[in-house]
């Protein structure tokens, strides 16, 4: 397997994939309906603009069996050391470590790029990735009741952070 920085032209039709699988299977992605590819360009567009990475892991041969990335947590800019992260799995490859490489992957870019906290909404009921998180050092920031509906059901969203010593020289600017 490797890590790779996902581009548009190679990744954007996988990682949609993964998104609409996580869209309609499961309490991942608070939305209802399936994205579009042409979706994929502002999403993108979104991530460069905002110097956001887009980690994927790949087989050997080149197939993206997972991808982790994170952007704005909030749009002003006191917050410009806190970003949401986020990690999808391909679900024929989920269970088998993946998502543990690309948490550790996305700690090491946020602490590079000097992120201080990184932020991840969760699915209160998703306990493999409360898990996951938890053991990478995360700790519980709070949960937001019933704060989506889907699959006719109230979904509380759990926040889970981890707090970096970077940036060693802050500015308020």
């Amino acid at each position: 397997m490797n890590l790779i920085e996902c581009t548009e032209q190679q990744h954007a039709v996988a990682i949609l994939e993964i998104f609409n699988e996580a869209i309609l299977n499961s309490t991942a992605l608070y939305d209802y309906k399936p994205r579009a590819l042409e979706s994929m360009w502002p999403w993108f567009a979104a991530k460069r603009n905002g110097n956001f990475p887009v980690i994927g892991l790949e087989d050997t041969d080149g197939k993206l069996l997972g991808f982790a990335s994170y952007g704005t947590f909030r749009a002003w800019p006191a917050y410009k050391y806190s970003v949401e992260h986020s990690i999808y799995i391909h679900p024929e490859h989920r269970g088998q470590g993946l998502g543990k490489i690309l948490l550790n992957a996305i700690i090491g870019e946020a602490k590079r790029r000097e992120v201080h906290t990184l932020i991840g909404g969760i699915d209160a009921t998703n306990q493999a990735s409360i898990a996951l998180h938890t053991k990478a050092g995360f700790v519980e920031a709070g949960i937001i009741r019933q704060a989506a509906y889907k699959f006719d059901n109230w979904l509380d969203l759990a926040f889970y952070q981890l707090i970096l010593a970077t940036p060693a020289h802050p500015l308020a600017e």
